[in-house]
């Protein structure tokens, strides 16, 4: 039978009470009692139980991460750098794949609650009205990643997307290029979407150029599938385009597949740029030049804001990450 809390007591010659403030770092022993109480913790193989150590200092150790999307490498290294601050934080990370679902978010939101998380993580998912009052009614601390909602005042961890899409289309204007087109994933998507689409707009704007909206391809989503999508919508269209700015890396590759098959030479023919420089960047053939977003580092900030938070009852700064474009061999200069 595994050791419990009784086990300690007796054996250590202390009381329960003694015990449980030793574990939870609470006054009222002495430096002696401490070592004895170890001592026998440690000859007795104790392992104390997390329920039990919530129930007596109202934290389970435990933080939940709410994600639209698990397979893939943008959240892939969101999440290790949650879990990395996290673990050296003695805690746990419960990880909810969503998928974009309303009633999955829901029924996640109240597993968290069950679960009496001491945190949440929320990433890359517009919060709505619903997800903020079921999170509030918990009273714990809420941290957004590469998300932000101007309704609910949430501190969050996120690029400029304006500021990144303004970059990623200058660094194209600046090779020369004129004629550009914009796969843009979903074009209403006020977190992701609207932002990246005006500094595409802002950049060419700022060249000289005139922003056509038919050179913009709404394809609903960031995904592979859509990429491809997107760049045979440029193919139909007809569009004499030099260049692609894709609005992820799945999307910048997907758009690189059918270039290929269509007997499309990158970046002879034609010049693609992504975003978020996931490891499938420089997987890809050629590499990927792209804009990156520190997204293991967005995670460790966001997670070290949240254990603050909960340590001290006090509100995190939000946190504007830098972007920077990330040159490999995607992008053909065009001389003039």
């Amino acid at each position: 039978m595994d050791p419990t809390i009784k086990h300690v007591a007796k054996k250590a010659n202390v009381s329960i009470a003694t015990v449980s403030r030793i574990l939870n770092n609470k006054p009222g022993f002495s430096l002696k009692t401490k070592e004895r109480v170890l001592e026998v913790i440690e000859e007795l193989g104790y392992q104390p139980n997390a329920i039990a150590r919530g129930l007596i200092n109202g934290k389970t150790e435990t933080i939940g991460v709410m994600m639209p999307r698990l397979l893939d490498m943008f959240a892939s290294k969101v999440l290790e750098g949650i879990d990395k601050y996290a673990h050296e934080r003695g805690s746990s990370v419960i990880v909810c794949n969503t998928d974009n679902s309303r009633d999955r978010t829901m029924k996640y939101l109240q597993f968290l609650g069950e679960k009496r998380v001491d945190g949440i993580i929320f990433v890359s998912q517009l919060l709505e009205e619903d997800y903020y009052r079921m999170m509030a009614d918990m009273k714990i601390p809420i941290i957004l990643v590469s998300t932000i909602s101007y309704e609910f005042q949430l501190p969050y961890v996120k690029v400029d997307d304006y500021h990144a899409a303004f970059s990623a289309t200058q660094y194209l204007i600046q090779k020369g290029h004129k004629k550009i087109a914009m796969i843009a994933g979903e074009q209403t998507d006020p977190v992701a979407g609207i932002p990246r689409i005006e500094g595409f707009k802002s950049a060419l704007k700022s060249a000289g150029l005139t922003p056509d909206d038919r050179f913009i391809i709404s394809t609903g989503g960031y995904r592979h599938g859509d990429g491809k999508r997107g760049m045979e919508q440029i193919l139909e269209r007809g569009l004499d385009v030099t260049s692609v700015f894709a609005c992820s890396d799945e999307l910048a590759v997907g758009a690189m597949s059918v270039a290929y098959k269509k007997g499309i030479s990158i970046p002879d023919d034609l010049s693609i740029i992504g975003y978020d420089n996931t490891p499938l960047a420089e997987m890809s053939f050629p590499p990927l030049t792209t804009v990156a977003q520190p997204l293991y580092d967005m995670g460790n900030k966001s997670a070290e804001m949240l254990f603050n938070m909960m340590e001290t009852g006090e509100r995190s700064e939000s946190r504007i990450m830098q972007h920077k474009v990330i040159e490999r061999e995607t992008v053909k200069e065009i001389l003039c």
